[in-house]
């Protein structure tokens, strides 16, 4: 068990946990997962970490569809912030207790502002990080704000 899914059980959050065998080699971790199990791309999300204001240890979360790419003009308006930059891998992983590219959005060390792609309000079901590689975790977004204190925002560049 993962702190993601002992959350989850805990707070009584219908879920449904995907394994597959990770492949190191693979490019994209995010991709990766979607493809292992079958999933549209759109409907797998990624959690990415970044600073605010150039503050290395001031991180937020993103949480966005796999196939897209991190808009960090766009982060920094949702969090309020002058400026954002991708978070330090290392510090992303001590500050959430997670290893990146398993990386989950539930069950972090420190509560960190978390933002949602606004993308995933329209999804009956969406799919994170369980917590380590191989091992993803679905459930409602609303879900997810609710267990994240997440906001819905665009974070993402239209492609």
């Amino acid at each position: 068990m993962t702190p993601a899914i002992n959350l989850v059980k805990k707070k009584k959050v219908a879920h449904t946990i995907h394994q597959y065998e990770h492949d190191p080699s693979h490019a994209s971790y995010g991709l990766e997962a979607a493809e292992a199990l079958g999933q549209d791309p759109n409907t797998v999300f990624k959690t990415l970490l970044f600073c605010l204001n150039g503050e290395e240890k001031n991180l937020a979360v993103a949480v966005i569809p796999v196939a897209q790419k991190l808009n960090l003009k766009l982060a920094a308006k949702a969090a309020k912030a002058k400026k954002t930059e991708m978070a330090n891998p290392d510090i992303a992983q001590k500050t959430t207790g997670y290893v990146v590219g398993g990386i989950s959005p539930l069950g972090q060390k420190k509560s960190l502002p978390t933002f949602i792609h606004n993308s995933a309000q329209s999804l009956a079901t969406m799919c994170v990080s369980a917590g380590k590689r191989g091992l993803e975790i679905e459930l409602a977004p609303s879900d997810l704000a609710m267990l994240t204190r997440g906001l819905f925002a665009d974070l993402c560049q239209e492609s």
